[in-house]
């Protein structure tokens, strides 16, 4: 069994399994493409080759896919159902949620719930509050990495580059918020919701 991946077979990397547990820490449900999306932008540039938009997205996606599925073997991710797209939703199980409070360097209390059935019905309302956070973030692409790749996208990741830039890390969002719990339904205690 010399060169088997046995621990990741999916071939993840730390920095990837970690961008799914920031992002999926912070907004509890997302598809690969906006995991994408958040942890490593400079991927948006590359693979303009392919032949389809759904082909560049898988190409752009897979690193994310992979981290993905490796977590999801080891306990920590699941798929939640899909968007109306028919892109599959992820999100975090109660040991995900655990493992993203060290990435996000949050008290375990505070990680709030898993997305289970969020994706029952599309999620519509979660991929909005997520593409405005990737609007308010404006990720930028490291072009470093884009060294080798050519002049055209190269610049495009540039003018990304050279654009304003965003409001905090995606550590500093949050889409649970714990409320005071005082008192019933019926009957509301001081301070509660």
């Amino acid at each position: 069994m010399a060169g088997k991946r046995i621990t990741n077979p999916a071939g993840s990397t730390n920095q990837y399994r970690g961008d799914v547990l920031r992002v999926l820490g912070a907004l509890k449900v997302a598809t690969a493409d906006q995991i994408q999306r958040f942890g490593a932008p400079h991927l948006t540039f590359r693979h303009a080759d392919k032949e389809t938009p759904s082909k560049q997205k898988q190409a752009r996606t897979a690193s994310h896919s992979g981290a993905l599925s490796d977590m999801r073997k080891h306990g920590l991710s699941e798929n939640g159902g899909s968007t109306e797209t028919g892109d599959a939703l992820r999100n975090l199980t109660p040991k995900g949620l655990e493992a993203a409070s060290c990435e996000l360097r949050r008290p375990a209390g505070e990680m709030g719930s898993t997305a289970r059935g969020a994706g029952s019905s599309g999620a519509s309302h979660p991929m909005a509050v997520n593409e405005t956070v990737i609007a308010m973030l404006r990720p930028k692409p490291n072009m470093a990495k884009l060294a080798d790749d050519p002049p055209h996208v190269q610049a495009a990741a540039q003018a990304a580059v050279d654009g304003p830039d965003g409001i905090g890390t995606i550590a500093s969002y949050w889409t649970e918020v714990p409320l005071p719990a005082t008192g019933t339904w019926n009957a509301p205690g001081k301070g509660g919701a």
